[in-house]
Protein backbone atom coordinates (compact mmCIF):
# COMPACT_ATOMS: atom_id res chain seq x y z
CA UNK A 1 0.00 0.00 0.00
CA UNK A 2 2.56 2.39 1.02
CA UNK A 3 4.82 1.76 -2.19
CA UNK A 4 1.41 2.50 -4.23
CA UNK A 5 1.44 5.87 -2.52
CA UNK A 6 4.91 6.25 -3.11
CA UNK A 7 4.22 5.69 -7.27
CA UNK A 8 0.89 7.87 -7.36
CA UNK A 9 2.27 11.19 -5.14
CA UNK A 10 5.45 11.26 -7.15
CA UNK A 11 3.24 11.67 -10.60
CA UNK A 12 1.01 13.76 -8.65
CA UNK A 13 4.00 16.24 -7.71
CA UNK A 14 5.70 15.76 -11.20
CA UNK A 15 1.97 16.98 -13.11
CA UNK A 16 1.64 19.58 -10.13
CA UNK A 17 5.47 21.26 -9.59
CA UNK A 18 4.09 22.29 -6.29
CA UNK A 19 0.72 22.10 -4.64
CA UNK A 20 0.61 25.73 -3.48
CA UNK A 21 0.20 28.54 -5.58
CA UNK A 22 -0.21 33.17 -5.54
CA UNK A 23 -3.63 34.14 -6.40
CA UNK A 24 -5.11 37.44 -6.99
CA UNK A 25 -7.46 38.86 -4.88
CA UNK A 26 -7.99 41.89 -5.87
CA UNK A 27 -8.88 42.51 -9.69
CA UNK A 28 -5.88 44.43 -11.95
CA UNK A 29 -8.00 44.83 -15.44
CA UNK A 30 -7.19 48.75 -15.51
CA UNK A 31 -4.93 51.49 -14.89
CA UNK A 32 -7.75 52.79 -11.65
CA UNK A 33 -7.20 49.45 -10.89
CA UNK A 34 -3.25 49.42 -11.10
CA UNK A 35 -3.38 52.69 -9.06
CA UNK A 36 -5.54 51.12 -6.55
CA UNK A 37 -4.00 48.02 -5.66
CA UNK A 38 -0.05 49.69 -6.25
CA UNK A 39 1.25 52.90 -7.15
CA UNK A 40 -0.25 55.39 -5.84
CA UNK A 41 -2.71 54.87 -4.01
CA UNK A 42 -0.91 52.01 -1.95
CA UNK A 43 0.75 54.89 -0.72
CA UNK A 44 -2.48 55.30 1.68
CA UNK A 45 -2.29 51.92 3.86
CA UNK A 46 1.57 52.24 4.43
CA UNK A 47 1.44 55.12 5.59
CA UNK A 48 -1.58 54.20 8.27
CA UNK A 49 0.78 50.98 9.01
CA UNK A 50 3.79 53.56 9.55
CA UNK A 51 1.20 55.32 12.07
CA UNK A 52 0.07 52.27 13.70
CA UNK A 53 1.66 48.87 12.61
CA UNK A 54 -0.77 46.91 14.32
CA UNK A 55 -3.19 48.34 11.51
CA UNK A 56 -0.96 45.50 9.04
CA UNK A 57 -3.43 42.80 10.29
CA UNK A 58 -6.54 44.30 8.59
CA UNK A 59 -4.68 45.70 5.71
CA UNK A 60 -2.42 42.97 4.23
CA UNK A 61 -2.14 39.44 4.38
CA UNK A 62 -0.59 39.62 7.77
CA UNK A 63 -3.52 39.07 9.56
CA UNK A 64 -3.74 35.48 8.58
CA UNK A 65 -0.27 34.03 6.94
CA UNK A 66 1.77 31.49 8.83
CA UNK A 67 5.69 31.31 7.60
CA UNK A 68 6.59 27.28 7.63
CA UNK A 69 9.78 26.82 8.50
CA UNK A 70 12.19 24.32 8.41
CA UNK A 71 15.90 23.33 8.50
CA UNK A 72 15.40 20.33 7.19
CA UNK A 73 17.08 18.43 9.95
CA UNK A 74 14.47 16.08 11.06
CA UNK A 75 12.14 15.41 8.72
CA UNK A 76 8.70 12.75 8.91
CA UNK A 77 10.40 9.47 9.04
CA UNK A 78 13.33 10.41 6.56
CA UNK A 79 15.92 12.07 8.94
CA UNK A 80 18.26 15.18 8.22
CA UNK A 81 17.47 14.98 4.33
CA UNK A 82 18.20 19.04 4.15
CA UNK A 83 16.26 22.11 3.17
CA UNK A 84 15.56 21.20 -0.52
CA UNK A 85 14.66 17.48 0.04
CA UNK A 86 12.22 18.86 3.16
CA UNK A 87 10.07 21.66 0.40
CA UNK A 88 7.72 18.98 -0.74
CA UNK A 89 6.64 18.25 3.29
CA UNK A 90 6.49 22.21 3.94
CA UNK A 91 4.26 22.58 0.55
CA UNK A 92 1.78 20.09 2.42
CA UNK A 93 2.25 21.51 5.25
CA UNK A 94 0.75 25.18 3.88
CA UNK A 95 -1.75 23.34 2.15
CA UNK A 96 -3.28 22.04 4.79
CA UNK A 97 -3.62 25.46 6.46
CA UNK A 98 -5.30 27.37 3.37
CA UNK A 99 -7.57 24.11 3.15
CA UNK A 100 -8.53 22.89 6.74
CA UNK A 101 -8.42 26.95 8.60
CA UNK A 102 -8.20 29.22 5.11
CA UNK A 103 -4.85 30.59 6.18
CA UNK A 104 -1.83 31.50 3.81
CA UNK A 105 0.99 29.77 4.37
CA UNK A 106 4.18 29.78 3.14
CA UNK A 107 7.08 27.04 3.04
CA UNK A 108 10.84 28.28 4.05
CA UNK A 109 13.55 25.71 3.79
CA UNK A 110 16.65 27.24 5.35
CA UNK A 111 20.24 26.38 4.00
CA UNK A 112 21.65 26.48 7.21
CA UNK A 113 21.43 24.58 10.36
CA UNK A 114 23.36 26.89 12.94
CA UNK A 115 20.89 27.50 15.91
CA UNK A 116 21.81 31.55 16.01
CA UNK A 117 21.68 31.37 12.35
CA UNK A 118 18.05 30.19 12.01
CA UNK A 119 16.60 32.39 15.13
CA UNK A 120 18.18 35.69 14.04
CA UNK A 121 16.81 34.77 10.44
CA UNK A 122 13.00 33.79 11.76
CA UNK A 123 13.73 37.08 13.85
CA UNK A 124 14.17 38.87 10.36
CA UNK A 125 11.44 38.07 7.97
CA UNK A 126 9.02 37.62 11.68
CA UNK A 127 7.63 41.57 10.42
CA UNK A 128 5.45 39.81 7.27
CA UNK A 129 3.88 37.21 9.42
CA UNK A 130 1.13 36.12 11.43
CA UNK A 131 2.48 33.50 13.01
CA UNK A 132 5.74 30.86 12.59
CA UNK A 133 5.30 27.38 12.70
CA UNK A 134 8.36 25.81 13.23
CA UNK A 135 8.76 22.36 11.33
CA UNK A 136 11.00 18.95 11.02
CA UNK A 137 13.92 20.68 13.55
CA UNK A 138 15.88 17.77 14.98
CA UNK A 139 16.17 17.94 18.88
CA UNK A 140 17.39 19.39 21.00
CA UNK A 141 18.01 22.69 18.91
CA UNK A 142 14.29 22.61 18.06
CA UNK A 143 13.58 23.02 22.05
CA UNK A 144 16.02 26.26 22.73
CA UNK A 145 15.07 27.47 18.89
CA UNK A 146 11.31 27.93 20.08
CA UNK A 147 12.06 29.29 23.09
CA UNK A 148 13.75 31.98 22.38
CA UNK A 149 11.33 33.08 19.48
CA UNK A 150 8.61 33.33 22.03
CA UNK A 151 9.47 37.16 22.32
CA UNK A 152 8.47 37.80 19.06
CA UNK A 153 4.80 39.44 19.67
CA UNK A 154 3.48 36.80 17.50
CA UNK A 155 2.83 33.16 17.82
CA UNK A 156 6.19 30.84 17.21
CA UNK A 157 4.71 26.88 17.57
CA UNK A 158 7.14 23.45 16.89
CA UNK A 159 4.12 21.42 15.72
CA UNK A 160 6.28 18.40 15.94
CA UNK A 161 6.30 18.89 19.74
CA UNK A 162 2.80 20.50 21.10
CA UNK A 163 0.80 19.49 17.64
CA UNK A 164 1.96 15.47 18.59
CA UNK A 165 1.16 16.11 22.46
CA UNK A 166 -1.85 17.96 21.95
CA UNK A 167 -3.26 14.70 19.73
CA UNK A 168 -2.17 12.45 21.96
CA UNK A 169 -3.88 13.86 25.08
CA UNK A 170 -7.05 14.14 23.04
CA UNK A 171 -6.74 10.34 22.38
CA UNK A 172 -6.30 9.94 26.05
CA UNK A 173 -9.16 11.69 26.92
CA UNK A 174 -11.41 9.74 24.40
CA UNK A 175 -9.73 6.31 25.59
CA UNK A 176 -10.43 7.40 29.25
CA UNK A 177 -14.10 7.92 28.26
CA UNK A 178 -14.42 4.51 26.10
CA UNK A 179 -12.93 1.94 28.99
CA UNK A 180 -14.42 4.43 31.63
CA UNK A 181 -10.92 5.16 33.51
CA UNK A 182 -9.53 8.25 34.92
CA UNK A 183 -6.64 10.13 33.18
CA UNK A 184 -4.83 11.14 36.82
CA UNK A 185 -4.99 7.19 37.56
CA UNK A 186 -3.11 6.73 34.38
CA UNK A 187 0.88 4.85 33.96
CA UNK A 188 2.07 5.83 30.68
CA UNK A 189 5.61 4.84 29.31
CA UNK A 190 7.33 7.46 25.99
CA UNK A 191 9.50 5.66 23.92
CA UNK A 192 11.23 8.67 21.93
CA UNK A 193 12.92 11.43 23.79
CA UNK A 194 12.66 13.71 20.73
CA UNK A 195 11.17 16.54 20.27
CA UNK A 196 7.61 14.87 20.25
CA UNK A 197 8.38 12.78 23.32
CA UNK A 198 9.21 15.60 25.70
CA UNK A 199 6.29 17.30 24.82
CA UNK A 200 3.97 14.68 25.00
CA UNK A 201 5.52 13.88 28.52
CA UNK A 202 5.57 17.57 29.52
CA UNK A 203 1.76 18.22 28.57
CA UNK A 204 0.36 15.22 30.18
CA UNK A 205 2.36 16.02 33.08
CA UNK A 206 1.11 19.60 32.39
CA UNK A 207 4.33 20.86 33.57
CA UNK A 208 4.16 24.58 33.34
CA UNK A 209 0.92 24.76 32.88
CA UNK A 210 -1.11 26.51 35.52
CA UNK A 211 -4.82 25.71 34.03
CA UNK A 212 -7.84 24.85 35.98
CA UNK A 213 -8.57 22.05 33.54
CA UNK A 214 -4.99 20.25 33.59
CA UNK A 215 -5.09 16.91 35.14
CA UNK A 216 -1.88 15.08 34.88
CA UNK A 217 -1.54 11.60 34.39
CA UNK A 218 -0.30 9.39 37.29
CA UNK A 219 2.90 8.51 36.70
CA UNK A 220 5.53 8.80 33.08
CA UNK A 221 8.70 6.95 32.41
CA UNK A 222 10.20 8.42 29.17
CA UNK A 223 13.02 6.02 27.32
CA UNK A 224 15.52 6.86 24.34
CA UNK A 225 17.68 4.22 22.32
CA UNK A 226 19.20 3.15 25.44
CA UNK A 227 16.60 2.80 27.87
CA UNK A 228 14.72 4.29 30.25
CA UNK A 229 15.83 7.93 31.36
CA UNK A 230 16.68 7.79 35.21
CA UNK A 231 18.71 9.51 37.13
CA UNK A 232 21.94 7.56 37.71
CA UNK A 233 22.19 7.75 33.54
CA UNK A 234 25.58 9.84 33.10
CA UNK A 235 25.01 10.35 28.73
CA UNK A 236 21.72 12.52 29.20
CA UNK A 237 21.47 16.29 27.97
CA UNK A 238 19.74 19.12 29.90
CA UNK A 239 16.93 18.36 28.04
CA UNK A 240 16.17 14.59 28.97
CA UNK A 241 17.72 15.79 32.18
CA UNK A 242 14.86 18.24 32.85
CA UNK A 243 12.52 14.84 32.55
CA UNK A 244 13.33 13.66 35.76
CA UNK A 245 12.03 16.51 37.70
CA UNK A 246 8.25 14.94 36.92
CA UNK A 247 9.01 11.75 35.44
CA UNK A 248 9.97 8.21 36.21
CA UNK A 249 10.11 8.93 40.45
CA UNK A 250 10.91 5.57 40.83
CA UNK A 251 13.78 5.61 38.96
CA UNK A 252 13.07 2.31 36.76
CA UNK A 253 16.19 1.49 34.58
CA UNK A 254 16.18 -0.97 31.54
CA UNK A 255 14.91 -0.80 28.23
CA UNK A 256 11.66 -0.14 27.02
CA UNK A 257 10.95 -4.37 27.11
CA UNK A 258 11.63 -4.07 30.52
CA UNK A 259 10.06 -0.78 31.59
CA UNK A 260 6.78 -1.22 29.69
CA UNK A 261 5.72 -4.18 31.95
CA UNK A 262 2.87 -2.97 33.95
CA UNK A 263 2.18 0.15 32.45
CA UNK A 264 -1.75 1.52 31.56
CA UNK A 265 -0.09 2.78 27.98
CA UNK A 266 2.50 3.17 25.47
CA UNK A 267 3.07 6.52 23.28
CA UNK A 268 5.64 5.70 20.90
CA UNK A 269 7.05 8.34 18.84
CA UNK A 270 10.68 6.24 17.93
CA UNK A 271 10.75 3.42 15.26
CA UNK A 272 8.48 1.23 13.63
CA UNK A 273 8.74 -2.50 14.75
CA UNK A 274 10.16 -2.04 18.17
CA UNK A 275 7.27 -4.44 20.28
CA UNK A 276 5.95 -7.76 19.87
CA UNK A 277 2.64 -9.13 21.41
CA UNK A 278 4.06 -10.60 24.40
CA UNK A 279 5.63 -6.80 25.28
CA UNK A 280 1.80 -5.86 25.39
CA UNK A 281 0.69 -8.57 27.62
CA UNK A 282 3.67 -8.02 29.98
CA UNK A 283 1.34 -4.30 30.25
CA UNK A 284 -1.79 -3.78 32.52
CA UNK A 285 -4.58 -5.74 31.09
CA UNK A 286 -6.38 -4.01 28.70
CA UNK A 287 -3.78 -1.29 27.96
CA UNK A 288 -4.05 1.57 25.18
CA UNK A 289 -1.28 1.74 22.60
CA UNK A 290 -0.52 4.85 20.46
CA UNK A 291 2.18 3.99 18.03
CA UNK A 292 3.12 7.12 15.81
CA UNK A 293 6.23 5.66 14.19
CA UNK A 294 6.18 6.72 10.12
CA UNK A 295 5.75 4.71 8.18
CA UNK A 296 5.88 1.45 9.91
CA UNK A 297 4.65 2.25 13.94
CA UNK A 298 6.31 0.70 16.67
CA UNK A 299 4.19 -2.39 16.64
CA UNK A 300 1.15 -3.36 13.95
CA UNK A 301 -2.33 -2.72 14.87
CA UNK A 302 -2.84 -6.98 14.62
CA UNK A 303 0.02 -7.66 16.86
CA UNK A 304 -1.18 -5.15 19.98
CA UNK A 305 -4.41 -6.54 19.42
CA UNK A 306 -3.26 -10.13 20.12
CA UNK A 307 -0.90 -8.89 22.78
CA UNK A 308 -4.84 -7.51 24.71
CA UNK A 309 -4.22 -3.76 23.55
CA UNK A 310 -7.97 -2.61 23.72
CA UNK A 311 -7.03 0.69 21.88
CA UNK A 312 -4.68 1.04 19.34
CA UNK A 313 -3.56 4.18 17.53
CA UNK A 314 -1.13 4.78 14.84
CA UNK A 315 -0.08 7.63 12.71
CA UNK A 316 -1.06 6.11 9.79
CA UNK A 317 -4.60 7.02 8.00
CA UNK A 318 -4.73 3.64 6.78
CA UNK A 319 -5.37 2.18 10.38
CA UNK A 320 -8.01 2.80 12.80
CA UNK A 321 -7.33 5.76 15.06
CA UNK A 322 -4.68 7.82 13.48
CA UNK A 323 -2.86 10.23 15.60
CA UNK A 324 -2.90 12.95 13.09
CA UNK A 325 -1.02 16.94 13.75
CA UNK A 326 -3.40 17.75 11.15
CA UNK A 327 -6.07 17.67 13.31
CA UNK A 328 -4.55 20.25 15.21
CA UNK A 329 -2.08 22.70 13.77
CA UNK A 330 -4.80 24.66 11.68
CA UNK A 331 -6.92 25.22 14.13
CA UNK A 332 -4.97 26.12 16.92
CA UNK A 333 -3.24 29.16 14.59
CA UNK A 334 -6.60 29.88 13.23
CA UNK A 335 -7.98 30.66 16.68
CA UNK A 336 -4.37 32.32 17.77
CA UNK A 337 -4.93 34.52 14.91
CA UNK A 338 -8.17 36.03 15.70
CA UNK A 339 -7.78 36.41 18.98
CA UNK A 340 -4.17 38.42 17.65
CA UNK A 341 -2.18 36.54 20.61
CA UNK A 342 1.36 37.06 20.82
CA UNK A 343 2.23 33.30 21.76
CA UNK A 344 0.37 29.96 21.85
CA UNK A 345 0.15 29.21 25.65
CA UNK A 346 -0.19 25.86 27.80
CA UNK A 347 -3.76 26.80 28.45
CA UNK A 348 -4.47 27.65 25.11
CA UNK A 349 -2.94 23.70 24.00
CA UNK A 350 -5.16 22.05 26.51
CA UNK A 351 -8.07 23.64 25.50
CA UNK A 352 -7.33 22.82 21.60
CA UNK A 353 -6.67 18.74 23.09
CA UNK A 354 -10.15 18.97 24.94
CA UNK A 355 -11.99 20.72 22.34
CA UNK A 356 -10.51 17.56 19.79
CA UNK A 357 -11.63 15.57 22.05
CA UNK A 358 -14.90 17.08 22.19
CA UNK A 359 -15.12 16.68 18.63
CA UNK A 360 -16.32 12.83 19.00
CA UNK A 361 -19.89 12.46 20.68
CA UNK A 362 -19.40 8.50 21.37
CA UNK A 363 -16.34 7.52 21.39
CA UNK A 364 -15.40 4.29 20.36
CA UNK A 365 -12.58 1.32 20.64
CA UNK A 366 -12.31 1.69 16.88
CA UNK A 367 -12.67 5.64 16.85
CA UNK A 368 -11.52 7.55 19.99
CA UNK A 369 -10.30 10.70 17.23
CA UNK A 370 -12.33 12.70 14.48
CA UNK A 371 -10.87 11.84 10.87
CA UNK A 372 -9.08 14.99 9.32
CA UNK A 373 -12.50 15.40 7.21
CA UNK A 374 -15.04 15.51 9.63
CA UNK A 375 -17.02 18.60 9.76
CA UNK A 376 -16.33 21.33 11.89
CA UNK A 377 -12.94 20.07 13.55
CA UNK A 378 -11.03 22.95 13.38
CA UNK A 379 -13.97 25.04 13.89
CA UNK A 380 -14.07 23.67 16.76
CA UNK A 381 -10.53 23.84 18.11
CA UNK A 382 -9.84 27.36 17.02
CA UNK A 383 -12.84 28.60 18.63
CA UNK A 384 -11.73 27.28 21.87
CA UNK A 385 -8.30 28.48 21.52
CA UNK A 386 -9.32 31.62 20.65
CA UNK A 387 -11.76 32.01 24.07
CA UNK A 388 -8.94 30.80 26.23
CA UNK A 389 -6.56 33.33 24.52
CA UNK A 390 -8.81 36.28 25.19
CA UNK A 391 -9.41 35.12 28.30
CA UNK A 392 -5.73 34.91 29.36
CA UNK A 393 -5.19 38.46 27.54
CA UNK A 394 -7.93 39.64 29.87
Amino acid sequence: MSQDYYTKSMKLHEKLQGKIEIRSKARVHSMEDLSLTYTPGVAEPCRRIHQDPAQARDLTIIGRSIAVITDGSAVLGLGNIGPKAAMPVMEGKALIFKEFAGLDAWPICLATQDTEEIIQTVRNIAPGFGGINLEDISAPRCFEIEERLQDLGIPVFHDDQHGTAIVALAALINACRVLNRRLEDLRVVINGSGAAGIAIARLLRCVGHEHSSCIAVKEIVVCDSRGAIHEKREDLNPIKKSLLAFSNFENRAGSIHEVIQGMDVFIGVSQGGLLKSEHIRSMKQEPIIIAMANPEPEIHPDLAREGGAAIIGTGRSDYPNQVNNALVFPGIFKGTLQARAARISPGMKIAAARALADCLQNPSREQILPQVFQDGVTQKISEAVRLQALEEMH
